[in-house]
């Protein structure tokens, strides 16, 4: 398996970024990690060896970045405001470095959206606040509202809340979205979800499938039995939905 390794000085984010490229053609699969992972975590707990096969084969080429998850969502030293605004800063870094190096590298049509547990989050909010630049989303045990609070899980935006927070918070925007040009990407997308039957994000994913009924907007949503927010489970699910 090809597999290569890049850095460069991030305008957008006035930083070194690195990521890791595995494959030599396919679809392009942009790869989130968890919280605490790194670029190098989709290799590191085993979801790349899941999907092998196809990457050599030509199907897909992963490209895994670093979620930036200590200087955003979970610095919990920076004021709520700073943390949304780096966040864009690193959505920004995606979308005009990250992206625009993969169409160069690979001209293949689709683009995909990946990333578990946190990584789903910022694969959905990218994909459905950019509908145009993917063909399909793949989430793995997501919570798509972070100012919810659930078991363990906090309100990573500490009661903040405001424009910034809702056109980054999935379940808020998606039903002031009224026709034309998202809804209309968002319907050709092939979107699927993934979650455990007593994971602690199974009612956000419901909310969310709502929603998009609501909006005619087709998805797939797949409920696994157990607790399936752990490594074991992605590296089963990758194979399926990737």
């Amino acid at each position: 398996m090809k597999r290569e390794y890049r850095r460069w000085h991030s305008p957008s984010l006035g930083r070194d970024m690195e990521l890791l490229i595995f494959g030599h053609a396919g679809a392009k699969v942009l790869v989130f990690p968890t919280r605490d992972g790194r670029f190098w975590e989709y290799e590191e707990r085993g979801m790349l060896a899941s999907l092998a096969g196809k990457i050599e084969a030509g199907l897909i080429q992963l490209v895994c970045v670093d979620g930036l998850a200590e200087e955003t969502f979970y610095a919990a030293s920076r004021p709520p405001v700073e943390r949304i605004r780096r966040y864009q800063a690193f959505e920004a870094y995606i979308l005009n470095e990250v992206m625009p190096m993969m169409a160069e590298r690979n001209p293949h049509d689709c683009t995909i959206a990946h990333g578990c547990s946190l990584g789903a989050f910022q694969a959905l909010n990218l994909a459905f606040r950019h509908p145009h630049r993917f063909r399909k989303l793949v989430a793995f045990s997501g919570r798509y509202d972070l100012t919810l609070k659930v078991e363990f899980f906090d309100d990573l935006l500490a009661g903040h809340y405001d424009d910034d927070v809702y056109f980054n918070t999935p379940t808020h925007f998606l039903p002031g979205l009224d026709g034309g040009f998202y809804l209309d990407h968002l319907r050709r997308m092939e979107i699927v979800l993934v979650i455990g039957s007593e994971d602690p994000f199974l009612d956000n994913n419901l909310h969310l499938g709502r929603l998009l009924r609501e909006k005619a907007i087709p998805y797939s949503l797949h409920i696994w039995e157990g607790r399936a927010h752990k490594s074991r489970y992605w590296r089963q699910m990758a194979p399926l939905y990737v």
